[in-house]
């Protein structure tokens, strides 16, 4: 029995079944934005097309605009250095206003 209850517990140490998670009450989450839904789907339709010529710019985008990451945060989560970041971001900021003003 000692043995089982051993194996257990180290199951449910490894990362794949969830050791240092925390569980998230989603009814506590904050939402990063609070806009309208006519701009939102403003920037829906332009990070479409931003995601069609760069799905990595589009990714930069989602985390900031959506989850509320700063740019030095959203850069770690995808791999970039600060400054890549905040270049990709100034591009794709300028994207989307551009393509939200044509609309």
């Amino acid at each position: 029995m000692r043995r089982i209850l051993i194996d257990n517990a180290r199951r449910k140490q490894r990362p794949k079944h969830g050791h240092g998670w925390e569980r998230v009450d989603l009814d506590k989450v904050n939402v990063a934005i609070q806009t309208d839904d006519d701009t939102l789907l403003l920037v829906n339709e332009a990070l479409t097309r931003l995601e069609q010529e760069d799905s990595q710019k589009a990714e930069l985008v989602k985390m900031r605009y959506f989850a509320g990451m700063t740019i030095p945060e959203a850069g770690k989560a995808l791999g970039l250095s600060e400054s890549t970041a905040k270049r990709l971001w100034t591009y794709s900021r300028a994207f989307l206003l551009r393509g939200i003003k044509c609309l």
